[in-house]
């Protein structure tokens, strides 16, 4: 008889998975509102919530679109309370329909913002006042809005948080994007004194440089993976960032009880180069 057959290994023992402590699972059981959940850095953000034990409602302005990204999260997710409410950020009636939002979604432990919309790119002398102002609606006065109404839903405490969206175009100028740069830098400073002005809730900001998401889907192909090429060979790390990987940031954001005011960067080195 063959040695083999004759020795008797012993079963593979399967040893159980430990238990994590309850003070690691600082987003289990709790609400998160993702404003521009539907896609990109959003999306990515109500995945990782979900993955992280939270509950979690996704807004945006196409009901379509909340339709589907809901019944795709709840196939994947199915124990945990999921649902969608439109809410257009790009009307003249924005503090008001930010208020129905809120009314809407109810108590809250975080609210994460991360909408936006394509950047139109003028040239220098083609900026007018009008496309100031229209640029600012998103990518300052709605953050604003959103934290003043929003506070009021968020459960006292350092427990609870808002999370904004900036760009690394706030440090790092880049050729014809003066407006976008100025909200971005503009959006930092909110976030400091909203730190101040709503305290103990927590209020940080997220600084990613270029993201593959569905903003630039609005480009032509060429234009877009001339874009995509240009973007690594001014970064460290070669790459673009995926909202998977920038997801992260704003889960620590909403975990960390002693940061706020703060900034978080992910942006593949771009400001090293």
């Amino acid at each position: 008889m063959p040695l083999k057959s004759r020795i008797k290994f012993p079963e593979k023992e399967t040893l159980p998975v430990p238990e994590m402590s309850p003070k690691y699972q600082k987003l289990l059981g709790k609400h998160v509102l993702i404003i521009g959940g539907t896609s990109g850095m959003g999306y990515a953000v109500a995945e990782a919530s979900l993955a992280s034990g939270a509950n979690v409602t996704i807004s945006s302005s196409n009901q379509t679109r909340i339709n589907e990204r809901v019944a795709r999260l709840k196939t994947e997710y199915p124990s945990q309370s999921i649902q969608g409410i439109v809410c257009d950020l790009s009307r003249d009636t924005l503090k008001q329909d930010i208020e129905e939002l809120f009314a809407k979604v109810g108590t809250l432990d975080h609210i994460v913002f991360t909408a936006t919309e394509p950047p139109k790119m003028f040239t220098y002398d083609e900026i007018t006042l009008e496309y100031w102002r229209n640029a600012g609606q998103m990518r300052l006065f709605a953050p604003f809005f959103v934290a003043q109404v929003g506070a009021k839903y968020l459960k006292p405490g350092l427990e609870s948080s808002i999370v904004l969206t900036t760009g690394t175009s706030s440090e790092k100028p880049i050729a014809g994007w003066p407006v976008v740069a100025s909200y971005a830098a503009s959006l930092k400073g909110l976030t400091r004194n909203l730190a101040l002005d709503l305290k103990p809730i927590r209020v940080n900001i997220v600084s990613p440089g270029f993201v593959e998401t569905e903003l630039w889907d609005n480009q032509e192909p060429e234009a877009r993976k001339g874009l995509f090429e240009w973007t690594k060979t001014v970064t460290a790390l070669q790459k673009i960032g995926q909202p998977e990987e920038v997801a992260e940031a704003f889960l620590w954001l909403m975990k960390d009880t002693n940061v706020t005011g703060s900034v978080a960067e992910t942006n593949s080195g771009m400001k090293l180069v």
